[in-house]
């Protein structure tokens, strides 16, 4: 009900539905570069570099690029970024041969729209909380949560009905088509909303916004940076079951691609059911909240590698759906409600973190999973559950630490 009430105000229907079509052409677009990339080179090693590459970006930016950006932390030059990779996405159709120098610019290409997508996420991520009040900043990120999770579900479901119609390249072109659309939504809210994730308000002439460095904002607020931490031994661990869940089901239950995309869907179903629980939770302490999905999540996930029969590995894998929600939105929603500069700094800060860690588990734990693919779930699980409670404890001491002088001085009075 409370996503419906957001829908009605047009800026934010604009953006939800103009990012609806961004995030199902991203998907669309994510699975058209693995099939062109094996069926040229019948590589699974490039479909993997073609993965890091897309990562590569967002991690070099987190970490050295805070200026660079800032600069684009408005619907202006959000709108100029989404028409950039409308460009390379058209392109990209053109540019592509089966040999050698077309798979060197195919990866050229996902590196430049990686490199956009990484200005992109954490700028949009820290203006969209400014379109409703304070207090509706959890349902709105909510919202934007959900149109991710729909995209997951529609994109593989499509892809095979417009493969009927059109090639794996051109399916860029219709990603390039989406970014379009959305860079004209973007414009229209430049138009009617000139404000910036900076807090100042946009001018013509674009100059950069105020940037904050991250460590000042995580030592004075600490738990942010444990959760943000959290968040990037959680994507770390999901390399085991994005790699390791077809192993699972062909070494334990000796199922097939039917299954694995039964699996997959059961997943998705349990994440647009936990999707409203998440974005309507009261507001409060949100830590807690955090940190126990990602525990009853990794606890799921062990339990994966260890239940008996398929039925009971899909009423987990509706579980992690479920909670999984609860991860995404919980923390978002709480660095939204920091001050603008600070809010993009820290998303950004986020969103390398979790690129880092899901780059570094897809390099590292197909080796596990080789290994012992119900080892794999027992270990990734137990290393989030594991995790997750210890950052809690952690928190906890740190609220009593600064809770201790508090009570002297109020004492002492």
């Amino acid at each position: 009900m409370e996503h419906l009430r957001l829908l009605r105000r047009r800026p934010v229907l604009v953006l939800w539905l103009a990012q609806s079509l961004s995030v199902l052409g991203d998907r669309l677009y994510a699975l058209a570069v693995m099939w062109v990339v094996y069926a040229a080179t019948g590589s699974a090693s490039l479909m993997g570099l073609v993965a890091v590459a897309e990562s590569l970006p967002y991690i070099a930016l987190g970490t050295v690029g805070r200026r660079l950006v800032s600069r684009f932390s408005s619907y202006r030059a959000l709108a100029c970024i989404d028409g950039a990779r409308a460009a390379v996405a058209l392109a990209l159709p053109f540019l592509w041969s089966p040999d050698a120098r077309g798979t060197a610019l195919l990866l050229a290409g996902v590196l430049l729209l990686g490199t956009l997508g990484a200005l992109f996420d954490p700028n949009l991520g820290a203006l969209v909380p400014d379109l409703v009040e304070p207090e509706r900043v959890q349902q709105i990120t909510g919202l934007l949560d959900l149109t991710g999770r729909i995209a997951r579900i529609a994109g593989p479901a499509s892809i095979g009905l417009l493969l009927l119609f059109v090639s794996e390249v051109q399916l860029f072109a219709l990603n390039g088509a989406t970014f379009a659309v959305s860079a004209v939504a973007l414009r229209w809210l430049a138009r009617r909303y000139a404000t910036a994730a900076g807090g100042a308000v946009e001018r013509p002439g674009g100059r950069a916004r105020p940037s904050v460095r991250a460590w000042p904002v995580l030592r004075e607020h600490p738990r942010v940076g444990l959760a943000i931490g959290l968040h990037g031994v959680a994507l770390f661990c999901s390399a085991v079951t994005a790699i390791g869940m077809p192993a699972l089901l062909a070494t334990r239950y000796g199922a097939g691609a039917a299954v694995y995309g039964l699996v997959t869907a059961v997943v998705g179903v349990g994440a647009l059911l936990g999707n409203p629980l998440a974005s309507n939770r009261r507001l409060g302490s949100w830590l807690p909240v955090y940190c126990g999905a990602w525990a009853l999540q990794g606890a799921a996930t062990a339990c994966m590698g260890l239940v008996l029969d398929l039925p009971a590995l899909l009423l987990l894998a509706l579980l992690t759906g479920i909670v999984t929600p609860a991860t995404s939105v919980t923390l978002r929603a709480h660095l939204g409600a920091f001050a603008p500069a600070e809010r993009l700094r820290l998303m950004s800060v986020d969103q390398t973190i979790i690129r880092a860690g899901g780059t570094a588990g897809m390099l590292l734990l197909p080796l596990l999973v080789d290994a012992s693919p119900r080892g794999a779930f027992v270990a990734g699980g137990l290393m989030v559950s594991g995790t997750a409670l210890g950052t809690l404890l952690a928190a906890t001491r740190l609220r009593r630490r600064e809770a201790a002088p508090l009570a002297v001085s109020t004492a002492s009075r």
